[in-house]
Parts: C-alpha cells; structure tokens; sequence
C-alpha cells in the first residue's frame, strides 16, 4: 500500500481479507520489498507532493517501468496516468499509463454518485462508487477498456498497470481486487 495519503486502509483490509498480507509504503527503500502495489485515493495534488518530497516519485517510476504491478484507485488513477488536465502547475504524474485524466471530471463532491458497473471478466455487476472522481478523456491504443460509465472508460488496464476512477474499497466487494492480484500477483 502507498501510505503517504488517502484511503490505504481500506484496502489493506480487503487484501488481507483474500489472504495476502500487506505493507504501507512511505519511502523509497520500502518498495524494494514489494511484488505489488495499490495507490489509492485520496488528494492527487498532495500524494504528488508527498511523492516528490519523500523521494519517491523516480524510484516508484522505475519500478513500475520494470514490471511492477500497481492498481491505482481515484487520485492513484490520477497520478500513474500519462496527462493530467486541471492539475496543479507543480503537480507530477507517473506516466505509467497511457490515458489522460482530468481531476473531479464528473464534479464537486455534490455530484459523486454510485452506478452498477459491467467489468470485463465479472458476471455480475460490481457496485462502483464515484466520489469527486476523474474522468479519462482520452485512451490510449495500448490501453484496454474493462468498464465504462455512458461510454466514459471508468477502468482501463495497460500492461501491469490497472487503474480504476472510482473506489472499490467502497463497495463491500472484493471481486476486483481479487481479480487483478489472479492477474498479477
């Protein structure tokens, strides 16, 4: 778990529910003891901060690029993607994806909503809650699109990097995570 902000908790708790036990992430020596990572969601801006100054931003790059699976949840969405719209001057992303994010796409905090989502791989629907959530605007020809929201990719996978605009840490379901550790891990 990247543990510099945001809701990490939460997911440690599903993952320590299928049977895989977790760390918190907060410095760079630290991810050399990782065979996976989540990023979850929280404050993009501030976990861009806290990356660059915790000397984490280029190591955690590196990884990623070597093969290091990582799932990235809202703000971790945010953060691995390649472009980032309505970001700050000063705030930094991974480029480990190739899609193009814009922070609190679908609106303020008064427009988070919850939709039933179809993912590639899931018979029944998962439960996606969407709080000041990013939308992707533009896909990548490498990235696969395993669930969207009116025609909006909500889930997208390239290579060894997953990210989700919604949060399923949320959802009371742990299908998802269960999925990407069958994947990955």
């Amino acid at each position: 778990m990247l543990a510099l902000q945001g809701a990490f908790a939460a997911h440690a708790l599903i993952l320590e529910r299928l049977g895989v036990s977790t760390k918190e992430i907060r410095a760079d020596a630290q991810l050399d003891d990782v065979d996976a990572l989540v990023m979850p969601g929280g404050e993009s801006t501030t976990m861009s901060m806290l990356l660059e100054r915790s000397s984490m931003l280029e190591p955690l790059r590196t990884r990623i690029a070597g093969g290091l699976p990582v799932f990235g949840t809202c703000a971790g969405m945010i953060l691995l993607s390649s472009e980032v719209m309505d970001g700050r001057p000063d705030q930094r992303v991974l480029g480990s994806i190739d899609i193009r994010t814009r922070r609190n796409g679908y609106g303020r905090q008064t427009e988070s909503f919850e939709s039933d989502l179809e993912i590639a791989g899931m018979d029944e629907p998962f439960h996606g809650i969407f709080i000041r959530a990013p939308i992707v605007e533009r896909v990548g020809e490498s990235v696969s699109v395993l669930a969207s929201v009116d025609g909006d990719a909500v889930l997208c996978q390239q290579a060894n990097v997953t990210v989700a605009s919604f949060h399923p840490e949320l959802a009371d379901d742990d299908r998802l995570h269960s999925m990407w550790l069958k994947e990955f891990v």
